[in-house]
């Protein structure tokens, strides 16, 4: 069956639709506790992102997890010490809001399934607000899509769901066709659990880390947009 194309939102001024307000929302959001589609979330609300509009790379994980959701501030976990690795960078920049920006799929922590593990991002952050604030939001140069539901909603943003598949290795694996399509490379979550992953695919730290991190630099190094506010 042909993939249905899936056409991103149309993207407007920030004067149409304040982006300083969406931030505003987003960060006092408690849908998923007193209007959740499913069962109410498992801990109090906070949403974690960081945003500003010069930022020309956009971090777009999961969910933040038990420590970041303690802390407030996205990856601060050995996750983030791992992503920050894969990057090439270091803490300055990456909570730099006007170098890198971080918007997971779900803002808060989804809480723990029976495993241990975190839950999927709740779903009423996407429907809510991603196509409202990625519609308002220029463009970012590079997005470094962390795990299966953020790269799926990045791909398909940029009018390429034909690129899609239902589970994430093919996607990393399709790295580069998917990267110069979109702008966006996918990667797998940097959290402990795959390193056997990481392990069974040498072609993840041979190949894609070394353009990820040159891609990075270069973009870092270029002249900042000037005048820009939130």
């Amino acid at each position: 069956m042909a993939s249905r194309r899936i056409q991103p939102p149309e993207r407007k001024s920030l004067t149409d639709d304040s982006l300083a307000a969406l931030l505003s929302a987003i960060r006092a959001c408690t849908l998923c506790r007193d209007a959740p589609r499913g069962k109410p979330l498992p801990v109090e609300p906070r949403p974690v992102l960081q945003l500003d509009p010069r930022a020309r790379i956009l971090v777009s994980g999961q969910a933040p997890g038990t420590r970041v959701h303690a802390s407030g501030r996205p990856f601060t976990d050995p996750s983030g010490t791992r992503l920050r690795d894969w990057m090439g960078i270091g803490e300055g920049i990456f909570y730099d809001p006007t170098q890198i920006a971080v918007v997971p799929m779900g803002f808060c922590f989804p809480g723990l399934d029976k495993k241990g593990g975190d839950l999927p991002p709740r779903r009423e952050c996407a429907i809510t607000w991603h196509d409202r604030l990625f519609a308002v939001w220029p463009e970012p140069t590079l997005t470094i899509a962390v795990g299966l539901h953020a790269a799926r909603y990045h791909v398909a943003l940029r009018g390429r769901p034909d690129l899609l598949g239902s589970a994430l290795s093919p996607l990393v694996e399709n790295w580069r066709m998917i990267w110069h399509a979109t702008g966006v490379i996918p990667m797998p979550h940097p959290s402990w659990r795959n390193n056997a992953w990481i392990r069974r695919h040498p072609w993840f730290s041979e190949e894609l880390l070394p353009v990820l991190r040159q891609r990075v630099a270069t973009i870092l190094a270029q002249e900042p947009v000037r005048g820009a506010q939130t």
